[in-house]
């Protein structure tokens, strides 16, 4: 009986704290993506975006930080990736495969190219599409997140 008694006091003293979303603080990230690898750059915002950088991180919860992204169209491609990597999507219908370069895709819409990289590197599931909504990345450095004053960090 005494010993049950200990027992009951110890599990009380060392509670485990389960974090909730609503004590979740998000902040406001800004990274100049000028001059940084493609690969280097979205594996780092897909970290910041689950929130691993957080000591209080959670994997089935969305505690990472809301990240804007400057200057996608300055993205540096390494080796022979501005021509030989290719993206490909499908229509749906038969014989409906597309293809595009990056370096096209980089000149055509440098945002989606970014977007693609860190989609790759989440989770595929309802949390993974929560996360990837908490990307903003703009072609050249003027955005509409100022009034949120995000912290700019280098990477």
């Amino acid at each position: 009986m005494n010993s049950m008694m200990n027992r009951k006091i110890m599990s009380s003293m060392h509670s485990t704290h389960v974090l909730k979303q609503k004590e979740i603080k998000q902040k406001w990230i800004l990274i100049d993506a000028k001059g940084i690898s493609l690969g280097r750059l979205a594996s780092r915002i897909a970290y910041m975006l689950k929130g691993k950088h957080k000591p209080d991180y959670a994997y089935n919860l969305d505690n990472g930080d809301y990240i804007v992204v400057i200057n996608a169209k300055d993205i540096l491609l390494t080796g022979n990736k501005e021509d030989g990597k290719m993206h490909y999507r499908h229509t749906g219908y038969p014989g409906g495969i597309k293809e595009i370069s990056y370096g096209e895709l980089r000149e055509k819409s440098p945002d989606k190219m970014l977007k693609i990289s860190v989609k790759g590197m989440l989770s595929n599931n309802p949390l993974g599409r929560v996360h990837l909504k908490k990307l903003k990345v703009y072609a050249d450095d003027k955005h509409p997140h100022k009034d949120n004053k995000p912290e700019e960090i280098k990477l």
